[in-house]
């Protein structure tokens, strides 16, 4: 059987989050201190740690079959590598950002400025279906200080929680394009190394389903397991277990972590009690 070979950044938030949801699907790598390349010892898959900007070009050539990845970086770089799943993590924006003082109204106010960046494909795709010429200068790192040193009139970025913006005393002004770590596979990959991605690829979603669902577990008179079942969104259909009291059941289902809080309320109106929830370690339909 063949060894599928993943990218991940080398290096930061998005390789700690990686890593952490290849260990959720049940794969234990072996790596060791600046390690640039590790295997799994229950999976067939070999791990490359790369520099985040160069994993494009190794999914292009075939170097790697996948790549956990910024999407940002297939839009720069990526020439349609296609995403087979968005991952959920690691959101970002890619924006455009001016100085405080920059009284912006829209993005024509930027026509023949000077803008920093390190995605000019990017950046030069943006402004030209906006109708505006801009003069591009590409850096690497540290965008935020060129309007500062007078390299630049603006600047193309990822912004995640606009902190660094606020301390270069910069502001948003356009969101290019919103981004998140996807997986993503190599053109060039093979129909052996295709069924490993398959298998791998049920796995994170199984993964990414729990992350956004919850437990619930809830007494409800009988008469009104009927008025409850209309609230909860099922797989299949409720749960339901007869309890030592007469009259009632245990009913169980699996709800939005992020809309638990309005459904709970809807339910305790409609008479459940003893509401429980609980996390989901993995979700396989």
């Amino acid at each position: 059987m063949s060894t599928l070979k993943i990218a991940i950044q080398k290096s930061g938030r998005l390789n700690e989050d990686s890593i952490q949801i290849l260990k959720d699907a049940g794969i234990s790598i072996d790596n060791g201190i600046d390690q640039l390349k590790a295997e799994a010892s229950n999976f067939p898959l070999e791990v490359l740690y790369l520099r985040n900007s160069d994993i494009p070009q190794y999914l292009i050539d075939g170097v790697v079959d996948i790549a956990i990845v910024g999407d940002n970086l297939l839009v720069e770089k990526g020439n349609d590598i296609e995403v087979i799943q968005k991952l959920g993590f690691s959101k970002c924006k890619v924006s455009v950002a001016v100085p405080k003082a920059f009284d912006y109204k829209s993005v024509q106010d930027l026509n023949g400025m000077r803008i920093a960046t390190s995605y000019p494909k990017t950046v030069l795709d943006f402004f030209n279906s906006k109708g505006v010429t801009v003069d591009i200068h590409q850096i690497s790192g540290s965008v935020e200080i060129a309007p500062n040193i007078g390299l630049a009139d603006a600047i193309v970025d990822i912004v995640s929680s606009g902190s660094t913006l606020f301390k270069n005393n910069l502001k948003e002004v356009e969101v290019i394009f919103k981004s998140e770590a996807v997986l993503a596979v190599s053109p060039k990959v093979t129909p052996e190394s295709q069924k490993i991605i398959d298998t791998l690829k049920f796995r994170i979603e199984s993964v990414l389903r729990a992350r956004k669902s919850k437990y619930i577990l809830m007494n409800v008179p009988n008469d009104k397991i009927e008025a409850v079942g209309k609230i909860l969104p099922v797989l299949r259909s409720l749960t339901v277990l007869p309890l030592a009291q007469k009259g009632w059941s245990s009913v169980h289902s699996v709800i939005d972590k992020d809309t638990f809080w309005d459904v709970i309320d809807q339910l305790k109106e409609a008479g459940a009690e003893g509401i429980l929830i609980c996390p989901i370690e993995k979700m396989v339909l």
